[in-house]
């Protein structure tokens, strides 16, 4: 089905799919938060559930493709690259620079830093890491200007102000974070992701969302079963239980649909904008941890508030500027 045949649905804008985004996310860090007592060390855990998340891309791959199947027309778009008006005249022309952010994405992005943030979540407590990582919003901000000439403007500084205040208000202050080696490893994980958000925007000007995706997760996993190999590890990727199995497909599940609509999202929007309405799964994850009775809301709902707000106002900055930057 083509672009301009009539009844094709139209694409979902940028700020839409990193909402999608940021539910997944904030489902998903909930569910991990259990899934990662199940499998140890963090490094089988995080290796299981990225391979459940790369077969589970590729089969959606595999089915786009499948132009006549129902619903076809929104999936061709996650597989199709972007038309040619639509292509920045900065992004990659598959030269040695559009190899190496390939590379980056998949031995970076999809593997050293999952091993250095699992490892790091597990030498540190929950909180303040869920805190590092969301400063990624800080860092691609810092880069999103001088890289990909994202100007930050007024209403996304407020919009940076608001969720930082919000997460410090979550955490109770700053004063619980230090510098541990586990937070050290989640703050670089933090900061290798925020450099992959960059480059995967650049190549996202010439390359379908699934193409990103899968080479992501696919390379990263590779990436990772090296790891396993070199540490003596492997074999427990296969004596897992059927319960532990089933954790690792749940969380590979969430994965991928989180690395499938987070591609998706960076190729229609703008970088800072998207990371920025990612910050709301903060809101997510503690809400249901209140529903499971694992964590009271009560302390947080000045945070949340201002998280919500937040991203909120993002969301209206966004609809006034829907194409990317």
């Amino acid at each position: 089905m083509s672009p301009g045949r009539t009844g094709t649905p139209r694409a979902l804008p940028g700020m839409a799919v990193a909402g999608m985004t940021a539910a997944v996310s904030g489902l998903s860090v909930f569910v991990n938060s259990q899934g990662v007592h199940a499998i140890a060390p963090p490094a089988v855990y995080t290796t299981a559930k990225n391979l459940v998340a790369t077969l589970v891309l590729g089969a959606v791959a595999s089915l786009s493709l499948r132009r006549r199947r129902p619903g076809g027309a929104l999936l061709e778009r996650w597989v199709a690259a972007p038309p040619a008006p639509a292509r920045s005249a900065r992004g990659p022309r598959h030269g040695v620079a559009w190899w190496a952010g390939l590379a980056y994405v998949g031995i970076v992005g999809g593997g050293v830093a999952f091993i250095l943030f699992f490892d790091g979540l597990a030498e540190t407590a929950a909180t303040p890491a869920a805190f590092l990582h969301d400063g990624l919003v800080v860092w691609v901000a810092i880069a999103a200007g001088p890289i990909l000439g994202e100007r930050l403007r007024a209403g996304n500084v407020v919009v940076i102000v608001l969720l930082m205040a919000g997460q410090v208000a979550v955490l109770g202050g700053v004063g619980h974070l230090g510098a541990s080696r586990g937070e050290v490893l989640v703050l670089l994980a933090t900061w290798l992701w925020a450099v992959e958000v960059v480059v995967c925007k650049r190549l996202l000007a010439e390359l379908a969302p699934g193409t990103v995706s899968l080479v992501r997760m696919g390379v990263g996993s590779g990436v990772l079963l090296g790891y396993l190999v070199l540490t003596g590890e492997a074999g427990a990727l296969g004596g897992l239980s059927v319960s532990q199995l089933g954790w690792a497909g749940a969380t590979g599940l969430l994965l991928a649909a989180y690395v499938g609509t987070w591609m998706t999202a960076l190729g229609r929007a703008r970088a800072v904008d998207v990371t920025s309405v990612l910050v709301g799964s903060t809101v997510i994850t503690g809400l249901l941890s209140a529903l499971a009775g694992t964590s009271p809301l009560r302390p947080a709902v000045a945070g949340f508030a201002l998280i919500s707000v937040g991203v909120a106002l993002q969301v209206a900055l966004g609809a006034r500027r829907p194409a990317p930057a």
